[in-house]
């Protein structure tokens, strides 16, 4: 059985490939690229809070 915590193959290569494109940001892409994922990631939170409840 997969883990839920543990990522896929394909998930590991676009985290390679992130990883790669990150380097070349500057500081303020930077931060303004994890404020983003955070909000996204909240989003996300909401989208399945929503869901589970609504089930």
């Amino acid at each position: 059985m997969d883990m839920p915590g543990k990522l896929t193959l394909e998930q590991e290569f676009k985290l390679q490939v992130l990883r790669d494109q990150v380097k070349v940001l500057s500081v303020e892409q930077a931060q303004e690229y994890v404020v983003e994922v955070m909000r996204q990631m909240m989003v996300k939170d909401n989208l399945v809070k929503h869901l589970l409840k609504n089930a």
